[in-house]
């Protein structure tokens, strides 16, 4: 069954450059912060769209961002071989880690206490991570190509993969067990877990290098919803002129946006029959 995703006109944030790396909304929800290929990071009201401020120092793409639980502090990772922590109210940088590659991945804890962050493969350096008294618990290998994106579920209790042989998984965050599949024909470059539906939204399509002045529709450039359980996709979401690098849900599950490399990004609240629609199993 098909399914067009009832949503209200998206409001499009326009400050960066180049294309939108991560977004990343705070736990409250009324904020969202992005990164780009540009040098800066921004935060916006996600209500309204209207930009509060940038984080000025980096001198490479930006490729991952975090922001703490009470909202205090800000972390960002670039191609400057460094990861910054911010105060997320005046936009003053507080201190400053090097590293020997880009940072690719960053994160706090919920305490805001402990940060860790993972290094890119590069220049002739291994890719590390950076957290005090690690250990692998399980791996598993599910898929046969790069993974782009990993999220967890609002309760921590699954985790959502993309990746570049054009498929979504959902695992249990404990066991790693593989519990659902969803596959498309373009590669996934991320995906997230809706908390209050059994919906997924993965966004993706083809890579920079590969996309000419084809149309949209022929790019695979849609924001691509399925239901969690049945593994079926029932809506599709139009509007960036290019692949999707970034895809997250608002803390309330009543809208989610997406970034993508036109530079935008988008914010798409749902219309009350989103919430009242059921897949036909």
């Amino acid at each position: 069954m098909s399914y067009s995703c009832a949503l209200q006109k998206p409001i499009l944030l326009q400050g960066h450059e180049r294309s939108i790396t991560q977004i990343k909304y705070n736990r409250e929800g009324d904020l969202i912060f992005s990164v780009a290929k540009d040098t800066v990071a921004n935060v916006w009201y996600s209500v309204n769209g209207e930009r509060l401020g940038t984080y000025n120092g980096h001198t490479g793409a930006l490729w991952c961002v975090d922001c703490d639980w009470d909202t205090k502090n800000v972390l960002t990772g670039s191609a400057d071989n460094s990861c910054r922590l911010w105060d997320c109210e005046t936009g003053k940088q507080l201190a400053m880690l090097n590293t020997s590659s880009a940072v690719r991945t960053c994160g706090f804890d919920f305490s805001g206490n402990i940060i860790m962050f993972s290094t890119d493969k590069q220049m002739g350096y291994q890719c590390f991570l950076n957290y005090f008294d690690l250990q692998v618990l399980k791996k598993v290998k599910e898929h046969n190509k790069q993974i782009n994106d990993i999220q967890t579920s609002v309760d921590l209790t699954m985790v959502i993969t993309a990746s570049k042989d054009c498929s979504s998984k959902l695992f249990d965050s404990t066991t790693l067990d593989h519990i659902k599949s969803f596959k498309t024909e373009r590669p996934v470059n991320s995906a997230a877990i809706s908390p209050i539906m059994d919906h997924v939204v993965m966004g993706g399509g083809q890579e920079a290098m590969e996309v000419t002045t084809t149309s949209t529709r022929i790019g695979k450039f849609e924001a691509r919803f399925f239901h969690a359980a049945y593994e079926e996709e029932f809506g599709r979401v139009k509007g960036h002129f290019g692949p999707i690098n970034c895809v997250a849900f608002h803390p309330d599950g009543k809208s989610y946006s997406s970034g993508g490399e036109d530079g935008y990004t988008r914010i798409h609240h749902f219309d009350p029959q989103y919430f009242d629609f059921e897949l036909e199993a």
